[in-house]
């Protein structure tokens, strides 16, 4: 497949402009190399891993590929297993040459990674937060959406955002949020993106730590089956998330609005495949291996849920979203011909 080149591609040395989202607990080592072998980027969630999963996980990935594997290490002091500068050691000790920023100020952290010679990407929600992203040292900025799946930095929407960030900052932008096929993919980049930022897509592939029910919910869903709540805030509060509308959604909504206390029921309601149990209201998603009612944890996804048509390998995807996208471009530059 011949390389989609953009100057996202230059800046992270990859074939095409098609990012994997770090997507929190379902990323994996797998998946991360499935993309990143057919020429997009790669991307592992280190936020919710120790030093010694951070390096194993990053070493089983680049191991697996000759292409680029990235991390996301989360700002938010409130979230994680270690605090985001000891993760980013970690991460940096693991090899990693692409460094994901996301929910915070990431100005205290890119000059580590630039001087152990690596690319600093930093989500944005704002034209102003690019250009404070850009002034600390970011090589690029990714403007999310709120169509985004899980936890959420934005309040508008992609095709508000993207091209006021595009506008605002001289470096490579990534779209995210809503893209879910190359159609997407072509809009962005007629919008001002350099490439597209793909979460709820890659969780329905054959790669992802997905439970098998999750990825065909996605896969089943509508686009107007996901809400923006805060519903799943135990290990991150205060921070919200788009999810599917599942029976557990429905059912916590209807007991908020009949005044009763959501939350506060402690029940364990399922177990990770290593046995440790979950609690309601976590927000660990489904996760391949896990038992119990795995219907009830959050099954986050976009609003562009449903343009995943079947569960395919990641590496498939990532040659289709390319295909698409190029046959999309073209047939808007011949209608305007």
């Amino acid at each position: 497949m011949a390389p989609l080149q953009t100057p996202l591609c230059t800046v992270l040395g990859i074939d095409h402009p098609v990012v994997q989202a770090p997507v929190g607990s379902v990323s994996t080592p797998d998946l991360a190399a499935a993309v990143a072998d057919a020429g997009g980027l790669g991307m592992l969630a280190m936020s919710w891993r120790d030093a010694d999963a951070i390096r194993d996980s990053y070493t089983d990935a680049a191991s697996a590929t000759s292409g680029v594997v990235g991390v996301n290490v989360v700002l938010d002091e409130s979230t994680g297993v270690l605090s985001p500068s000891t993760c980013l050691d970690a991460c940096l000790d693991a090899g990693a040459s692409v460094v994901s920023f996301s929910f915070g100020d990431a100005g205290p952290y890119i000059d580590r990674v630039h001087e152990a010679g690596g690319t600093a990407m930093v989500t944005v929600a704002s034209a102003a937060e690019a250009r404070a992203a850009v002034d600390a040292g970011a090589d690029v900025v990714v403007a999310q959406g709120r169509e985004a799946g899980g936890h959420v930095q934005s309040d508008v929407t992609t095709m508000a955002l993207l091209p006021r960030v595009a506008d605002a900052v001289p470096v490579p932008v990534v779209a995210a949020g809503g893209l879910g096929d190359g159609r997407g993919l072509a809009a962005a980049l007629t919008l001002g993106a350099d490439g597209g930022w793909f979460g709820t897509r890659f969780v329905a592939t054959e790669e992802s730590g997905a439970h098998e029910a999750y990825r065909e919910q996605i896969v089943a869903a509508p686009e107007t089956a996901t809400r923006l709540t805060g519903l799943f805030d135990r290990g991150w509060p205060d921070q919200p998330h788009r999810v599917l509308e599942t029976d557990e959604v429905r059912q916590q909504a209807n007991a908020d609005s009949d005044g009763e206390t959501v939350g506060s029921d402690p029940e364990q309601i399922a177990r990770m495949p290593d046995g440790e149990p979950i609690s309601r209201l976590a927000d660990m998603p489904p996760l391949d291996g896990m038992t119990g009612d795995v219907e009830a944890l959050p099954h986050y996804a976009g609003q562009s849920a449903g343009l995943a048509q079947a569960v395919r390998p990641a590496g498939e995807v990532v040659a289709r979203l390319v295909s698409d996208a190029r046959a999309a471009l073209a047939d808007a530059s011949a209608a305007t011909e």
